[in-house]
């Protein structure tokens, strides 16, 4: 084509002629008058351009014959294009990647200040934080990486027993004590252990009524003889548990290393404690101050409660969130303490003359602790107007405090949540009739690829951080 016939041609564009545009296949008529809205846009400067080379700068490829632009991009986000030159808006779906969506408008000349505001705030908040975007993706990798090695651990527990005498019926029990949902019998088993330590705790409150509370002749408390029944059945229910436990257990000396057999021992001592405690006072008037330990020790039966934790999916992974969380519960107990120093300070500045409450600096700690954590005891409240203010700043304070750290921590709590029911998933659908099989509910090529990623990662932070080894880097590319 002549130079004089391209000009013609963007003559006849600009008097609102059509010209066809053929992306990656997808073909579109487009009128020039839409396309001069945006002139500096690439479809816009192909109206300007008098000559093949000045076109097939904008272009891949062009065919006079059928006055026909082709371009090789992206054919499903061409539509974004086309939307923007209609409306002059621009606007991003959700599941789009935002750097390629990024990349395609640069190279079709828009701005991203186009980008409608219903889709603005999203699409930088993407750009800015791509990781925020895929922690359900990352924290499911994780879950299923970390559940695995558990899995793992879980049948080197179970292959123990195929060494030991009665293996297999000890296999069995093992499995129908250690997992509540394994069984009929095991579910039979977990329900009665609810129903004991739910009446133990009751039984324990209802002792403290005065309505139930017994005075023997020397002026000392006793218990009711029918919480007393319930009690001693609870400590012995709680010991054959705790023995039958560990006589089916696949190695004795890591027994007692698990959290969960922690708990179910600290659940029955404070009752053998207490018990020897009372016949040494027996024996020994002169050592009657050994009471109230045992009196104490009685209290420490609340914490029976934990013992649900084995029945329960949700207290394990609260538990697991707690243990893996120091460093953000630590940042909000660093938060608090210096709110609380900064304003109990400046609330015993203002109120010492005025308020008696609040006289000494101690005592605004208190005030201050239970103001920014929103408690609100009302039992010390400042009395002038710059103590109100600084009241009223205290609580906003606290509010932001307490937020910061807590989507970290939800964050944390889902992920142990979701390894924990993939945990019990596999150990509910295992079968040892015929020996070792295959794990369940286990990715191995997510888990493989997994480690593949994790192990590049780290080589790359290694070539990045010394210089000299940038050489070893280059050889594995």
């Amino acid at each position: 084509m002549t130079g004089q016939s391209l000009k013609a041609l963007s003559e006849a564009n600009f008097e609102d002629n059509e010209i066809s545009i053929n992306v990656g296949g997808f073909k579109k008529k487009m009128r020039s008058n839409t396309l001069l809205r945006f002139p500096e846009t690439r479809l816009g400067k192909l109206l300007s351009c008098h000559s093949k080379e000045s076109i097939l700068e904008l272009c891949d490829d062009y065919d006079d014959t059928k006055n026909e632009f082709y371009f090789d991009r992206n054919p499903e986000l061409f539509p974004y294009v086309l939307h923007f030159y209609n409306t002059g808006k621009l606007h991003v779906m959700g599941e789009l990647c935002v750097f390629s969506f990024s990349q395609e408008i640069e190279y079709w000349g828009i701005n991203e200040f186009f980008i409608d505001s219903c889709c603005s705030y999203s699409y930088h908040g993407r750009k800015m934080e791509p990781d925020q975007e895929k922690w359900e993706e990352q924290s499911d990798q994780e879950s299923t990486t970390s559940s695995f090695d558990e899995i793992l651990a879980f049948y080197n527990d179970a292959s123990k027993f195929d060494k030991q005498p009665f293996g297999n019926i000890r296999r069995q029990l093992w499995l129908a004590l250690d997992n509540p949902g394994y069984s009929v019998l095991s579910r039979i088993f977990s329900v009665l252990s609810i129903v004991v330590v739910l009446g133990s705790i009751v039984t324990m409150c209802l002792n403290s009524l005065p309505d139930f509370q017994i005075v023997d002749s020397s002026g000392n408390p006793e218990e009711d003889p029918r919480f007393e029944i319930v009690e001693h059945f609870g400590i012995a229910w709680f010991t054959f548990e705790l023995v039958a436990r560990f006589a089916v257990a696949p190695d004795f000396l890591k027994f007692f290393k698990h959290a969960l057999n922690l708990i179910d021992l600290m659940s029955i001592l404070p009752f053998y404690i207490t018990l020897v405690v009372n016949l040494v006072v027996e024996s020994s008037p002169t050592l009657a101050n050994l009471g109230r330990v045992a009196q104490v020790l009685r209290l420490m039966r609340i914490f029976r409660i934990l013992k649900l934790a084995r029945h329960s999916t949700g207290l394990r992974s609260l538990g697991a969130t707690l243990k893996y969380s120091y460093r953000e519960v630590g940042l909000l107990l660093l938060y608090l303490s210096v709110g609380i120093s900064i304003f109990s300070v400046v609330a015993y500045t203002i109120e010492k003359e005025e308020n008696e409450g609040l006289a000494t600096i101690p005592a605004c700690w208190w005030w201050a602790t239970v103001s920014m954590t929103t408690v609100g005891y009302g039992d010390v409240v400042p009395g002038t107007t710059a103590g109100k203010l600084t009241a009223s700043a205290c609580i906003l304070a606290g509010i932001l405090v307490v937020v910061l750290p807590i989507t970290l921590i939800f964050n944390k709590f889902s992920h142990f949540y979701r390894r924990q029911k993939q945990l019990e998933s596999a150990m509910r659908s295992c079968d040892f009739g015929d020996g070792m099989k295959e794990v369940p509910s286990v990715n191995l090529r997510d888990y493989y690829a997994y480690k593949v990623k994790s192990l590049m990662a780290s080589l790359t932070n290694m070539s990045r951080s010394t210089p000299s080894e940038l050489s070893l880097n280059d050889s594995l590319h």
